[in-house]
C-alpha cells in the first residue's frame, strides 16, 4: 500500500471520526428531544474496525470524544473542565468498544448491529454503576441506577445504530467507489 493510500483512507477515517464527534456537540443543544442520542458507540466501533493500525484505532476515536467533552462540559457547566470522576467509566467502556469493533472483520449489517447491541449493554452497565451520591452503593442501588437509565441507554441504542449506519455504510459505499480507501487484503480479494 502507497503512502499517499495510507494518508487517504487514514485522513478520510479520521474525518469521518471527528464529524461524528462534533455531533455531540449538536445533540447537546437538544438534549430533551436527542438525550443520550449519541455517536459515541458508532466512533469507536468504526475506528476499531477500520484502522489498519490498531494505535490509531484508539486514540483518533479517544481524541475525538475527549475534545468533545471539554465543549460538552462548557455547555453544560459554564467552565472548561477537562474531565470529571463521573466521566471515567464512558472512557473505559469507549476503549472496551474499540476493543469489540477490531473484531468486526467485514461490516455486514448483522456484525455491525450486533455489536452496536453490545456496546450499548457494555454501556449500560459500566456507566451506571453507582459511584456518586444518586443511589446507594449496594446491588439494590446499582438495580435502581440501571433501571433509571433504560431511556437513555433507548435513546443510546438508537443514536448507535443510526450512526453506524452512517459511518460504516459511508465508508463502504466510498470504498466500492474508490480504492484508494481499501486495505490491502481487501485489494487482494
Amino acid at each position: 500500500m502507497t503512502l499517499q493510500k495510507i494518508n487517504t483512507r487514514n485522513t478520510i477515517i479520521i474525518l469521518m471520526i471527528v464529524a461524528a464527534g462534533a455531533f455531540r456537540l449538536v445533540s447537546a443543544r437538544y438534549p430533551y428531544v436527542l438525550s443520550n442520542f449519541s455517536p459515541i458507540g458508532a466512533m469507536a466501533l468504526f475506528g476499531g474496525a477500520y484502522f489498519t493500525d490498531k494505535w490509531k484505532a484508539y486514540v483518533v476515536p479517544l481524541i475525538a470524544l475527549f475534545v468533545s467533552d471539554i465543549f460538552l462540559n462548557h455547555f453544560y457547566s459554564g467552565s472548561w473542565q477537562i474531565v470529571d470522576s463521573s466521566s471515567i467509566m464512558v472512557y473505559v467502556f469507549f476503549i472496551a468498544a474499540v476493543f469489540m469493533g477490531t473484531f468486526i472483520k467485514k461490516a455486514s449489517i448483522l456484525n455491525v448491529t450486533a455489536a452496536s447491541l453490545l456496546a450499548v449493554v457494555l454501556h449500560w452497565l459500566l456507566t451506571d454503576l453507582p459511584l456518586g451520591n444518586l443511589y446507594p452503593h449496594t446491588f439494590v442501588g446499582y438495580g435502581q441506577s440501571l433501571v433509571a437509565a433504560i431511556p437513555f441507554e433507548k435513546n443510546m441504542l438508537f443514536g448507535d445504530l443510526v450512526f453506524c449506519a452512517i459511518l460504516f455504510g459511508g465508508f463502504e459505499l466510498a470504498k466500492s467507489k474508490y480504492t484508494a480507501l481499501r486495505a490491502n487484503r481487501e485489494i487482494a480479494l
